[in-house]
């Protein structure tokens, strides 16, 4: 039978158990989300991530900027929260209008405050085996819903299709660290079923919907769908065809409701962590 992967439930765990951390703190977790524009998906991402951050009892404030920014404007805010003692986790949602080079900005947060780990020495760290001051939080969430549910990744063949330096990249040190045998596929990757039908665990991260069809599955395979395709009529599709796959593999995430919510708590949980760090550091 397959188990469904349901990473609301998970995430609601995490939550709480933040929350309850927070609770018992002598001061407040800070996070600051920097929304460029008004592109409508980060815009609900932006929504649900407030949410979940008062929830936690965080310190939660978001700086919308207008569509025309200009890159000055963007890095003196971004300095100014670096500067500030009250802000833990700097976040700045992702894409930027196209007149902004994402990389101008992601490398002037401060890295102790870089909550997604996006960070080019969070980046080093991670690709060294060394402990990122955060772990992007995507594949951060992924590798938990795996070991919350007891699926084994050490000798494992895990596939990741696409390397997003969001997902894919990062994801596949993460799997290697954990001693799977990783094999990162990507547009110009042929014979793209015949490298996924070896994945003991295969992870979609492309944005296209129905990119992982049955015929495309191993047998009992662990399946994580990354993708989110908002439709005309308001639903969300992911990468693979759940309805056919699901009775192909042991273990599948669905969509809404799979790496989504685990994304969101792995960013509380890192704005967390970030907070002791500070909080340990000036002891």
């Amino acid at each position: 039978m397959t188990t469904i992967l349901d990473g609301k439930t998970c995430a609601d765990k995490i939550l709480d158990n933040i929350k309850e951390q927070v609770s018992k703190l002598d001061t407040t977790p800070g996070l600051a989300v920097i929304l460029v524009g008004n592109n409508p998906a980060s815009s609900i991402y932006v929504k649900n991530k407030e949410k979940k951050a008062q929830y936690a009892g965080f310190n939660s404030i978001i700086h919308k900027l207008p569509k025309n920014t200009t890159k000055e404007s963007l890095l003196n805010l971004i300095e100014k929260l670096n500067k500030d003692c009250n802000i833990d986790g700097i976040l700045l949602q992702l894409p930027l209008p196209k007149h902004l080079n994402t990389y101008d900005f992601l490398d002037k947060i401060d890295p102790k405050k870089d909550v997604d780990g996006f960070h080019p020495i969070n980046a080093g760290k991670l690709l060294l085996n060394e402990k990122p001051y955060a772990i992007p939080c995507t594949p951060k969430g992924i590798i938990r819903l795996l070991k919350t549910h007891n699926i084994q990744i050490e000798g494992k063949n895990a596939v990741i299709i696409g390397r997003s330096n969001i997902v894919g990249k990062p994801l596949s040190m993460l799997l290697l660290n954990e001693n799977a045998t990783v094999t990162i596929a990507h547009s110009k990757t042929k014979n793209l079923p015949e490298i996924t039908k070896k994945a003991d665990i295969l992870i979609s991260a492309t944005g296209t919907e129905n990119m992982v069809t049955a015929e495309m599955v191993k047998k009992n395979a662990t399946i994580i769908d990354v993708g989110i395709i908002r439709k005309d009529d308001g639903k969300l599709r992911g990468d693979v065809d759940f309805d056919a796959i699901k009775d192909v593999a042991s273990n599948i995430t669905p969509v809404p409701g799979g790496i989504g919510p685990m994304t969101i708590a792995m960013l509380m949980e890192n704005t967390l962590e970030l907070h002791l760090l500070k909080t340990r550091t000036k002891e």
